[in-house]
């Protein structure tokens, strides 16, 4: 009985393994009978999937901007909704990267390299220790000088090289002292207040305008603000510099600081000064409106008009350093001003007015081009009329202009152009010839 049950087993297992080997033959038989194109097509088909999942980028910001804030907030007083978006630079300007997947050896030797690099740049100079003592002499004057109280002051900053302080630079101190001839500008910047840069602005200094370069001494500047504490971190390699330029950030902080610690008038290097400001006091403009609500979507930070130690360049200087953000274009400088002021709404005790976009900035950087065309005679009516109507526009109601030198520095300005007139308008040295050539 034993045996026969073996001998049923035994029979059942070979009958299943002979029908296993036939469809394994039918399998492979119907397989290598595919062309081999279809078969190159599905490993291809493969290979991409599996390099999709290992080689894709992740991008370090959203592609989608994200509203910070789409409304007041709840404890403010102001009845205003605004809308602050960080949007993403132009594609020129986007920077990728791969996150760390784990560290290596040499970051720590990087990481000190970085350090005393940064260290080096803001480390005290002969020349930057003597900022406040030639600030307050350039200010007030002196008694074995001839130069009287400065009444309105003006500030801008250079942190880049000399070589790349050019004739458009110097266009924006002559429209300073065409609006306003009696008053002072200091700009802050080591590159600049040396034998090379006094040579630039000695035509200005010839003539009797006040303007002079001093060396920043940021321990100074920055002292009894939120800025210090943060400077301190950066200068010991706490803070995370980022890939945004760390000069444009620190501009960005050294005009608060500046204006809070002074008190006066700030506006960048790239901004073309139309109409006297010395009747604007505690004032930013807003860069773009909501068409809808009519209401101010963003500011920027490239003229900025406030009293000493006013309340809200504190809190800018508060944000700056609480919620710094190297790796993002913008955050540090008109996103900022634009989170607070929104936070801010119509608070007491914080007295400012924000100004609309023709005030500072009637054209956007996108469309800065147009500016720079001449619509000749032989161009189409519309576009005649449209030159005509934004030109008179500027010259009436702007009070300053900003060229949007990133995107405007290869432009060639064209004879006729919106921008030939507004610069003969406000220059102080120039001819139709020189102009042209910028």
């Amino acid at each position: 009985m034993g045996n026969n049950n073996e001998n049923i087993i035994s029979f059942q297992f070979s009958v299943k393994f002979s029908s296993f080997q036939r469809i394994k033959k039918v399998f492979l038989s119907l397989f290598f009978s595919f062309p081999s194109s279809i078969l190159a097509l599905v490993l291809l088909l493969v290979l991409s999937y599996n390099g999709s999942r290992i080689f894709c980028l992740n991008l370090p910001f959203s592609l989608e901007s994200d509203t910070l804030f789409s409304s007041s907030s709840s404890s403010s007083t102001s009845s205003l909704m605004y809308s602050v978006k960080e949007d993403i630079p132009p594609p020129s300007k986007l920077k990728t990267h791969l996150p760390l997947v784990q560290k290596s050896s040499s970051s720590s030797s990087s990481s000190k390299v970085l350090r005393k690099a940064v260290f080096k740049i803001f480390k005290p100079t002969p020349l930057s220790k003597q900022f406040s003592v030639r600030a307050k002499e350039f200010f007030h004057g002196t008694s074995n000088s001839s130069s009287s109280y400065c009444k309105l002051r003006f500030f801008m900053t250079w942190i880049s090289s000399l070589d790349s302080f050019g004739d458009r630079e110097l266009l924006s101190i002559e429209s300073v002292f065409k609006s306003h001839p009696n008053a002072c500008l200091l700009i802050i910047s080591a590159s600049m207040d040396s034998k090379q840069g006094l040579e630039l602005l000695q035509p200005f200094t010839d003539k009797g305008y006040r303007v002079l370069a001093i060396s920043p001494n940021f321990d100074y500047i920055f002292k009894k603000t939120f800025a210090e504490a943060w400077f301190d971190r950066l200068r010991k390699g706490s803070v995370d510099p980022g890939e945004v330029s760390l000069g444009q950030n620190i501009s960005n902080l050294l005009r608060l600081a500046v204006l809070y610690k002074f008190g006066g008038i700030y506006i960048d290097t790239d901004v073309l000064v139309l109409k006297n400001l010395s009747k604007l006091r505690n004032t930013i403009g807003a860069q773009t409106i909501d068409l809808e609500t009519r209401n101010w979507s963003r500011l920027n930070n490239a003229v900025l008009i406030f009293d000493k130690k006013h309340p809200l360049l504190e809190k800018f200087i508060q944000e700056f350093a609480l919620t710094f953000n190297g790796n993002r274009w913008g955050h540090n400088g008109p996103y900022l001003v634009s989170r607070v002021v929104s936070k801010m709404g119509t608070n007491p005790g914080f007295n400012y007015t924000v100004l609309p976009p023709l005030a500072f900035y009637p054209v956007d950087w996108s469309r800065i081009q147009s500016l720079f065309r001449s619509y000749g005679t032989g161009g189409r009516s519309a576009d005649s009329k449209w030159y005509t109507g934004k030109l008179n526009q500027i010259r009436q109601k702007s009070f300053a202009l900003h060229l949007w030198n990133k995107q405007s520095r290869s432009l060639k300005i064209e004879d006729g152009s919106i921008i030939h007139h507004i610069l003969m308008d406000c220059c102080i040295f120039c001819n139709n010839s020189s102009v042209s050539a910028l």
